[in-house]
């Protein structure tokens, strides 16, 4: 039986729970067949295939929330964000932020760290055309809820207008907002929450689409980082830990 979203268990036992999750058939079918069939490129890899679980400083200040893995990037790789060009983007940009220790993610145990920030998602599963169902987002959903409970940011970063009302459907649901329309989605937003509830950041998603027409560049994604870093009072040096996935 799956805990309830809100029990407080240790970040690790989270993550074996997430890497042993079959709840969606559809995604189970999908990250399966692309993990045999492969993809040409990576013809030589051994596909992860599997959920993938969040990664970063277990004790961050900012928790970055994405969409969903790539087919041939985490679902490849079994981390967030890593074997495709939207990780490259956003690991650069975090990099030059100060919350990572390298510009660059290629596979687990790269030495890979990040300072100050934990990375999660939506769905854990990579989805057909990148789309996922909202039964499949309502099933993740205690993930990341946990994440966010056993983190304690200060500060949450949704990429994309998917993943901020991922987020913003836990606190409706909660009663902890009224309505979706008093945070309307634009690149860079910041907004206030009620209560102690982290302050929320908006960022287009790092995804091809966007990085590559320029919708989201390089400095504009730098540029907000830095913003959440000064507004987070983050010390120059930290002590982290990094998850082992």
């Amino acid at each position: 039986m799956s805990k309830s979203p809100f029990e407080i268990i240790d970040i690790e036992e989270l993550n074996s729970e997430i890497v042993g999750c079959r709840k969606c058939p559809r995604l189970v079918a999908y990250r399966e067949k692309v993990a045999r069939e492969k993809k040409r490129a990576f013809r030589d890899w051994v596909y992860w295939g599997r959920p993938v679980p969040g990664f970063g400083d277990p004790h961050a200040g900012l928790y970055i929330l994405g969409l969903a893995p790539a087919a041939h990037g985490a679902n490849r790789t079994g981390r967030v964000f890593t074997g495709d060009r939207s990780g490259d983007f956003l690991y650069r940009a975090l990099h030059r932020a100060g919350f990572a220790n390298n510009p660059t993610s290629v596979r687990r145990g790269d030495g890979l760290e990040l300072k100050g920030a934990y990375i999660g998602a939506a769905v854990r599963c990579a989805p057909p055309a990148n789309k996922p169902l909202p039964s499949e987002l309502e099933n993740c959903r205690p993930f990341f809820e946990r994440e966010i409970a056993l983190t304690k940011p200060r500060a949450i970063l949704a990429l994309g207008a998917i993943a901020m009302k991922a987020y913003l459907g836990i606190l409706k649901s909660d009663g902890a907002i009224a309505r979706f329309s008093d945070y309307p989605f634009r690149h860079g937003a910041a907004y206030e929450l009620p209560g102690n509830l982290p302050r929320l950041f908006l960022s287009y998603h790092p995804s091809q689409q966007n990085t590559f027409t320029g919708k989201l560049t390089l400095e504009m994604l730098q540029s907000l980082l830095k913003k959440i870093r000064k507004n987070l009072d983050l010390p120059a040096q930290e002590i982290f830990t990094a998850s082992r996935f």
